[in-house]
């Protein structure tokens, strides 16, 4: 299949037909590198920080969220000495 680059804004793309798309399970972002001269389109591999927001909340629940240096880290530093 051949394509046509257009012009979009200040750079170039190709249209990628929708039943491509769907064909290959890519939705709203891509993984890019260029193989032996060739542009090359893959799925990503994960989303960024997926499962971060389930980790949390199961933190949460096993009430293990305690600040680790408390509020403020610093306020034994009177007694030091320079």
């Amino acid at each position: 299949m051949k394509a046509t680059i257009r012009k979009m804004g200040n750079s170039q793309g190709v249209l990628i037909p929708k039943a491509i798309l769907a064909q290959l399970g890519l939705e709203n972002e891509v993984e890019m590198e260029i193989v032996n001269d060739a542009l090359v389109l893959r799925r990503p591999k994960q989303a960024p920080r997926q499962g971060w927001a389930e980790a949390s909340q199961a933190i949460a629940a096993a009430a293990d969220d305690a600040l680790v240096l408390g509020d403020f880290p610093n306020t034994d530093d009177a007694e030091l000495k320079w």
